[in-house]
């Protein structure tokens, strides 16, 4: 009785050793397990550099004219209406990455919610684009939840540029169709700065 107590117990301490080893080595695995509760939006001019290079929104958004124009990527909606986002000048895109069973997203949903609410649907676009391509579970998800973000699916490749593997992910593109966000982990987007980020970009 006692062996396998011990043995249940070794099994335990096992476990807890490898995960703890993991959180040290991997920022990743740490964000997949707790989220994360601030942004620092990614504004480099090469968005695949954005995990080495980041600025925060302190300083609001940089001039356009210093990043890339964004490519040619469709999104469906539930309709099968299609949007080419490199044809959307003139609206402020937020472009989310997200999954029903990912933590940080669902952690970070209400925080967009919000966000939405505090613009007209004329000057920012919101598409939550479901990684897995199931618009009828992801459509649940955000009605069960009596969120007002439409879901997409993907339509076309999704360029590594906007998407490297990690959920979530949120890309911003501005008036003039270039990208001038892109953030991989979780985030409080009713944080102040942020807020006052977007409304810089849809003042312009």
């Amino acid at each position: 009785m006692k062996s396998k107590i011990f043995s249940k117990a070794g099994l335990f301490a096992a476990i807890f050793i490898l995960i703890a080893g993991v959180l040290l080595i991997s920022p990743d695995a740490k964000a997949l397990l707790f989220g994360s509760k601030n942004i620092n939006i990614n504004r480099s001019a090469d968005p695949v550099q954005s995990s080495t290079s980041t600025q925060s929104v302190n300083n609001g958004p940089e001039s356009p004219a210093e990043f890339p124009l964004a490519p040619s990527v469709v999104f469906k909606d539930g309709n099968g209406t299609t949007i080419d986002i490199s044809k959307q000048q003139g609206k402020v895109l937020f472009i989310n990455f997200w999954a029903t069973w990912c933590p940080p997203c669902i952690q970070e949903m209400p925080s967009i919610n919000k966000l939405k609410k505090q613009f007209d649907e004329k000057d920012i676009m919101f598409l939550m684009v479901d990684v897995d391509d199931n618009y009828k579970r992801s459509s649940k998800f955000m009605a069960n939840n009596k969120y007002d973000l439409t879901v997409y699916t993907q339509a076309s490749e999704i360029p590594k540029e906007f998407l490297s593997g990690s959920i979530p992910t949120t890309v911003i593109i501005d008036k003039e169709g270039k990208v001038v966000g892109h953030h991989e982990g979780g985030a409080d987007y009713m944080n102040p700065e942020i807020v006052q980020f977007f409304k810089q970009l849809i003042s312009k």
